[in-house]
C-alpha cells in the first residue's frame, strides 16, 4: 500500500512539472502567411488619362454676315461635303475693293493648297503601290525559306504604314478641296455674283464625324472666323495620360497598354503611340508640384468594344513596362531589410526560419523573387517585432 503511494505521488510530481513546463513554454505567434507563386508577371505603372481626337476641324464662319439657325447638334453624324451652315453675306464685302482682292487672295491659297494635297495624295499612292509589290516579292522568298519572319514582318509593317499615310493624304486633300470651295463662295459673294434668294452661303463638312461641339446656333450676325461648330471622327479616338517624368522616361512607343475602369467591365488593349519630349508643371490636390508628360495611347481593341466611349471621357491606363511568364513572386509585404539585404521569414515545421533572398522586379503590392525561394514555400506577411528566426508560429492564411 505504501509502494502505491508513492508511486501516485510520483506520478502527481511529473504531472505537475510537465505542466509547469508547458506554462512555461510560450504560444506559438500567429502570423499572416502567403503562398510562394509562380506565374505571369508584370511590372506596370498605371495613371488616369481622358480620350481625345487625334484629330478635329472647326468649322467658323467664312465672312462676317448673317447666320442662319444651326439645326444640327453635339452627337449629330455629318459626311464630308454636307451642309453644317448656311449664312448670308452682308452687302458690304461686294462694294469694297479691298474685300473684294483679299477674297481672291484667299481662293487662290485654298486652290494651291489642294493642287499640293493632290500631289502629295498621288506620291502616296505610289508609296503604297511599291509596298504592296514588294510585300507580294518578299512573300513569295518566305514561302520558300529564303528570309525569316521578322523581315516579313517589316515589310508588311512598311505596307501598312504606307497604306495609312494614304488614307490621311486622301482625307486632307479632300478637306482641302472643300476649303477650296468655301473660298470660292466667298470670292463669288465678294465679287456680287450671288443675289436675291442665291445669295445665301452654305458652308459644308470637310469631313466625316460628328458633332462634337456647338458654339453657335441662334440666328444673328457673325463676324468671319467665327467658330460655329467642330467636327471629329470618334473611330481616331485615343487616350492622353500625363504621367510623371519619373514614369514617363520608362514608357517607350509600341509597349502595350491596358485601359481600365472606363465605363465597362471588359478591358480594352492599346499601344503607346507618343511620348511627348516636353513635359509640363502641375500641382496635384495636394499641392505638390509636380513634372508631368504627355503620353499619347493607340485604342487597338475592335470598334465595336467601346462604341459608347466618347471624346474627354475618363479612363485608367496600365503601361506594362515588362511582362513573362514563369515568374517566382510573392506579397511585398513579406520582404523587409536587414544587414543590407532582403530577407523573408519562412515557416518550415511550425517555425519562422529567416532566409536571404534575391529580388528583382516591383509590380503593385507583389515583387519577384531571383533567388532564395520556391513555388509553394510559405512566406510570413507583415511580420511583427514578436516574429524571430526559430520562433514557433500559428500561420492563418
Amino acid at each position: 500500500m505504501r509502494v502505491i503511494k508513492k508511486i501516485i505521488l510520483v506520478f502527481l510530481v511529473l504531472g505537475m512539472a510537465a505542466l509547469l513546463i508547458l506554462a512555461l513554454i510560450p504560444s506559438p505567434v500567429p502570423v499572416s502567411i502567403s503562398i510562394v507563386e509562380k506565374g505571369y508577371f508584370a511590372e506596370y505603372t498605371e495613371d488616369e488619362g481622358t480620350t481625345r481626337l487625334r484629330f478635329t476641324r472647326t468649322v467658323s464662319a467664312p465672312i462676317n454676315g448673317y447666320l442662319h439657325r444651326v439645326e444640327l447638334e453635339p452627337g449629330d453624324t455629318v459626311k464630308a461635303g454636307e451642309m453644317v451652315f448656311s449664312m448670308e453675306p452682308v452687302p458690304v464685302p461686294a462694294l469694297d475693293s479691298r474685300a473684294l482682292k483679299q477674297a481672291r487672295e484667299l481662293f487662290e491659297v485654298s486652290r494651291a493648297k489642294y493642287q499640293a494635297s493632290q500631289w502629295e495624295y498621288s506620291r502616296a499612292v505610289s508609296r503604297t503601290e511599291l509596298a504592296f509589290k514588294e510585300r507580294k516579292r518578299h512573300l513569295a522568298l518566305f514561302d520558300q525559306g529564303v528570309i525569316s519572319r521578322s523581315a516579313m514582318d517589316r515589310v508588311e509593317n512598311e505596307l501598312e504604314q504606307a497604306a495609312a499615310a494614304e488614307a490621311t493624304a486622301r482625307a486632307a486633300m479632300e478637306a482641302a478641296r472643300y476649303d477650296m470651295e468655301n473660298s470660292r463662295a466667298v470670292f463669288e459673294v465678294s465679287s456680287g455674283a450671288l443675289a436675291g434668294d442665291d445669295q445665301a452661303l452654305v458652308v459644308k463638312a470637310p469631313q466625316s464625324g460628328v458633332i462634337l461641339r456647338r458654339e453657335r446656333y441662334q440666328e444673328g450676325v457673325v463676324n468671319a472666323g467665327e467658330v460655329i461648330v467642330e467636327i471629329g471622327d470618334l473611330d481616331d479616338l485615343e487616350v492622353q495620360v500625363d504621367l510623371l517624368s519619373v514614369e514617363a522616361v520608362r514608357v517607350r512607343p509600341g509597349m502595350r497598354v491596358i485601359l481600365e475602369h472606363w465605363g465597362q467591365k471588359n478591358e480594352l488593349s492599346g499601344k503607346v503611340r507618343l511620348v511627348e519630349p516636353a513635359g509640363f508643371k502641375k500641382v496635384s490636390a495636394l499641392g505638390v508640384d509636380e513634372q508631368r508628360v504627355p503620353v499619347f495611347v493607340e485604342i487597338i481593341s475592335p470598334r465595336q468594344e467601346w462604341n459608347n466611349l466618347g471624346h474627354g471621357y475618363r479612363v485608367e491606363a496600365r503601361f506594362i513596362l515588362w511582362e513573362a511568364d514563369q515568374v517566382t513572386y510573392i506579397p511585398s509585404s513579406s520582404l523587409f531589410r536587414q544587414d543590407d539585404k532582403w530577407k523573408v521569414f519562412v515557416v518550415e515545421d511550425g517555425r519562422a526560419v529567416l532566409r536571404k533572398v534575391e529580388t528583382g522586379r516591383r509590380s503593385g503590392l507583389l515583387t519577384q523573387i531571383v533567388h532564395g525561394l520556391t513555388p509553394g514555400e510559405m512566406v510570413i506577411t507583415h511580420p511583427g517585432d514578436k516574429v524571430r528566426d526559430g520562433i514557433r508560429v500559428d500561420p492563418d492564411l
